[in-house]
């Protein structure tokens, strides 16, 4: 487990123990999830929020963070007021805007490349595009997990650096983001006002994937210390 996350996961497990027990006893671990019609909704509202964030394009990392933080906040049923993902959004943006700006150079690039070799220009043909294709949606999909990974006082010369290690720690989670990135692609693709839902399950998958980590870290930790 990172530094990182085991910062989060002790503040969550503090926020836990002051939660309202159940009927029975016990506690949700997540109790903004016990309404799964209000976190389909939640989840449309990020896609709206993180949308109106990246229409400049370059701003989309931070978007992602703040949307990936509004998502968490919910469901652990913390204030989830819209100043407070703008503010999350200002706060995110000094430290990705440079990947922001490189991702989307490249995402231009890549689609260059890609018009040329269907249009059979460049040498190559279907292999070029693959390489290309490929090594285009990593970096999208680190820098998505990346933001993932971001929290509203985290600095994110330590996101990038503990990177790496939580890809491979992860390789499942990793890249079932790859896969999201791909359908929520698709899915705009084929009707363009759906990027507002495509963008808001794609955020809520990258949290997913997060908690699903923490959760099996956290039991490896349980049992590491019998």
């Amino acid at each position: 487990m990172t530094t990182m996350d085991g910062r989060r996961a002790g503040r969550r497990s503090r926020a836990a123990s002051r939660r309202r027990p159940e009927v029975d006893g016990s506690l949700l671990r997540w109790p903004g999830a016990a309404r799964p019609f209000a976190l389909f909704a939640e989840v449309l509202w990020v896609g709206a929020l993180v949308f109106v964030v990246a229409l400049p394009v370059v701003t989309w990392p931070a978007a992602v963070a703040a949307g990936a933080t509004h998502v968490r906040r919910f469901l652990y049923a913390e204030a989830t007021a819209p100043s407070t993902f703008f503010r999350d959004a200002v706060r995110a943006l000094p430290g990705a805007l440079l990947p922001g700006i490189g991702t989307t150079i490249l995402g231009v690039v890549v689609a260059v490349d890609l018009a040329l070799l269907a249009d059979g220009v460049l040498p190559g043909g279907a292999l070029a595009a693959t390489v290309i294709g490929a090594a285009g949606l990593a970096v999208l999909v680190l820098t998505v997990l990346a933001a993932s990974l971001w929290s509203p006082g985290a600095a994110w010369r330590d996101v990038w650096r503990v990177l790496p290690r939580v890809a491979r720690a992860d390789l499942s989670g990793t890249l079932s983001i790859a896969v999201a990135v791909g359908l929520a692609a698709v899915i705009t693709w084929q009707f363009l006002p759906l990027v507002i839902p495509a963008l808001g399950m794609l955020v809520f998958a990258a949290v997913a994937l997060g908690e699903r980590r923490l959760v099996r870290w956290a039991a490896e930790a349980d049992q590491s210390g019998e």
